[in-house]
């Protein structure tokens, strides 16, 4: 991973290196920038050219980002909804002895020791959000790496971090990272974020092959791709 300053943005691209005669800048939907650039081409000169096309790559990122995932603003107060496993719990908040969080009853209940305070609530839940994404991830991303005997890749690792604008990414070598704000979707809505990250192992870019590659692997991955979009906008 490379990156160029521009003005007081800092643009992050991915390189890959080919037999083109011409340097080629894609913009995903996801916003990650992609280079490809011939053999010999030297690496300030690609920095070069990357910052020459900067302010299209921003524009084309700008465009992609109305689509991307919004996580609404919570309170962290009682009565709140927040979501597991594509189901709604209402949130409920007590004081109590210890700090812990509870799925129980249909509820969310969470105990802070001593005052409530709106940042430890949040603190604990996204404590338990990700020990539970933990779980469920790697669980899933095992079956999901059984639909793809016939490609050529080893398991991927799977690493969860937190990402303003992303479900999911790839290094299209051998690792994936995956926002624990998905374990709030449904585990089809999981599948299909892990799927399209293995789908990147096959092909790298977003093209026609990898699109029909996905959909060779999971033909019903645009309807969870759509709930993802609703469950997490």
């Amino acid at each position: 991973m490379r990156s160029i300053q521009y003005g007081t943005k800092e643009i992050f691209f991915e390189l890959q290196r080919s037999g083109r005669k011409t340097l080629a800048i894609e913009v995903h939907p996801d916003s990650s920038v992609h280079i490809i650039a011939p053999e010999d081409s030297s690496i300030q000169d690609i920095d070069q050219k990357v910052e020459k096309r900067a302010s299209w790559i921003i524009k084309q990122q700008q465009y992609f980002e109305q689509f991307l995932p919004r996580t609404p603003e919570r309170q962290y107060v009682s009565g709140e909804t927040h979501y597991y496993l594509g189901k709604s719990y209402l949130l409920k908040v007590t004081s109590g002895s210890l700090n812990q969080v509870k799925l129980k009853s249909g509820k969310l209940e969470v105990m802070c020791k001593g005052e409530i305070k709106q940042e430890t609530v949040k603190k604990l839940l996204a404590q338990w959000y990700y020990q539970h994404a933990e779980k469920k991830f790697n669980t899933l991303a095992l079956e999901a790496y059984s639909k793809f005997k016939e490609y050529d890749f080893k398991m991927p690792k799977i690493e969860i971090r937190r990402m303003a604008k992303r479900w999911g990414s790839c290094n299209t070598i051998d690792k994936i990272i995956i926002n624990p704000e998905v374990i709030k979707a449904s585990s089809k809505c999981i599948e299909y974020v892990l799927i399209h990250e293995m789908t990147h192992l096959v092909v790298s870019n977003h093209n026609k092959k990898f699109y029909n590659t996905l959909t060779t692997v999971m033909p019903t991955w645009e309807k969870w791709k759509d709930k993802l979009e609703q469950r997490l906008a």
